[in-house]
């Protein structure tokens, strides 16, 4: 429909269409225009509205936008903006448009970008927006009401409402809901709920996505070193760190470098660029597969019916490793497992992988024994080498991730393609010694 409106000219029915759409809805429609048509579509937004449209459209488009329109039309929507948003859309931006845009911004707003922009990458300062609700504790109900009523539509959240005194120190917290159930004449110290949870501006987004979990909130103070408040963060952008943070561990899981940008708006030099480093580390360690290989030649030789289960032996070792590493990385993530779990750990995945280990090699042994009719000495090499493997798989794979939280690295590096090399070499080790030893090949 907007479409046609567009193409027939009829802006007057399609202004007064897009008032019936949803600010997402229209942000999402803008990204798959022409960009002559989504100049013409923006301009027919409502002030507020554009504003807020402008928050949910990709970087790209609202760095077009900003370059097209007039200073004035720039003004608005970047004032429009809470502080948060204008801060992560500044932190995207070339040099040309921060200049205009801060340009265009009232001094003491400006000094509030500035100072958010200096925050650590991916800290609480990062991602806080100074607009919130701060009341007296001296205050009555009346008179708290009066301070929500003339400020609330600059805060971006009137439902939680924060106490500080004079240095802006936080005393307390206090809900909406308590405020108009309250009777008039009741001080706000009376209703406040002290000891609130906070976080600190330093704090990793990681922390703060724990917070926000643990207690179940959907709006947080942040403080200083001097526990004075300076922001808040809410819960939409706690989900924005949150959907960052899986997908960078889901690229490390899978030994490729984090991205920045989509996959579909990344160059193919910048994917090769991001793919083949962990390719080459993968590689040159999996040499060490050719040459314990290589080192058994004779065995192989003697024996040729051996390589036929090394891909299992392999395969199999690789998938046990990675479920038991995928597990410890997502119990980290989440913070139900700590370094200080490592030997309890350890314990369980050695009980776990001889149960498995013993369940799949007694399931192989029938099969290789019954089925395909294999000497009954090599059908019990190669199990006794699968309830070995699957046991040492799950143990490295469980305690590889805890070594690298403890060594201040990633855990998610230890996922299933570095586990996978690690443990094809010790499984066709535990292979060859045991053929070496029970079948007397050499």
């Amino acid at each position: 429909m907007v479409k046609r409106l567009l193409d027939e000219r009829r802006f007057l029915e399609l202004k007064d269409h897009l008032k019936e759409m949803n600010s997402p809805d229209i942000a999402n429609m803008l990204e798959e225009m022409d960009k002559e048509d989504l100049l013409i579509v923006f301009r027919l937004l409502e002030k507020d509205r554009a504003a807020d449209v402008f928050s949910y459209m990709e970087v790209e488009r609202q760095q077009y936008l900003v370059e097209n329109i007039r200073e004035g039309e720039v003004e608005n929507v970047i004032n429009s903006l809470f502080l948060d948003d204008v801060v992560d859309f500044l932190e995207e931006m070339p040099a040309n448009v921060v200049k205009r845009v801060l340009k265009l911004t009232p001094t003491e707003r400006r000094s509030n970008i500035n100072k958010l922009l200096k925050y650590p990458e991916d800290s609480a300062g990062s991602l806080m927006t100074v607009e919130f609700m701060a009341l007296k504790k001296s205050m009555t109900v009346r008179e708290a009401l009066d301070v929500i009523r003339s400020v609330g539509r600059e805060s971006v959240s009137i439902n939680t409402c924060f106490i500080t005194d004079r240095t802006k120190k936080l005393e307390g917290v206090l809900s909406l809901k308590d405020i108009v159930l309250a009777k008039e004449d009741e001080v706000v110290e009376e209703l406040m709920e002290r000891f609130p949870v906070t976080v600190k501006t330093v704090d990793d987004q990681e922390d703060v996505i724990k917070a926000f979990k643990k207690y179940d909130l959907d709006l947080v103070a942040v403080v200083d070193v001097e526990e004075k408040m300076v922001g808040v963060i809410t819960v939409d952008d706690v989900i924005d760190a949150l959907e960052e943070e899986n997908t960078e561990d889901i690229q490390k899981m899978n030994a490729v470098e984090p991205m920045e940008t989509e996959y579909k708006k990344t160059g193919i030099f910048s994917l090769a660029k991001h793919r083949i480093v962990w390719l080459f580390v993968l590689m040159i360690s999996a040499t060490l597969t050719g040459r314990v290989i290589g080192r058994y030649e004779e065995v192989l030789e003697n024996a040729v019916i051996l390589a036929a289960f090394i891909p299992m032996l392999m395969d199999t070792g690789g998938n046990a490793g990675s479920q038991a590493s995928s597990l410890i990385i997502r119990g980290l993530a989440l913070g139900e497992i700590e370094k200080k779990d490592l030997p309890g750990i350890i314990f369980k995945e050695m009980r776990v992988g001889v149960l498995v280990g013993l369940g799949l090699a007694t399931a192989n042994f029938l099969r290789l024994a019954f089925f395909e009719k294999i000497d009954p000495m090599v059908a019990m090499v190669v199990c006794s080498t699968l309830v070995f493997t699957v046991t040492t798989a799950k143990t490295i794979g469980g305690t590889l991730p805890i070594i690298a939280k403890t060594l201040k690295l990633d855990p998610a590096i230890m996922a299933a393609p570095l586990i996978t090399t690690i443990v094809d070499t010790i499984s066709l080790l535990i292979y060859f010694y045991f053929a070496t030893t029970f079948l007397k090949l050499v």
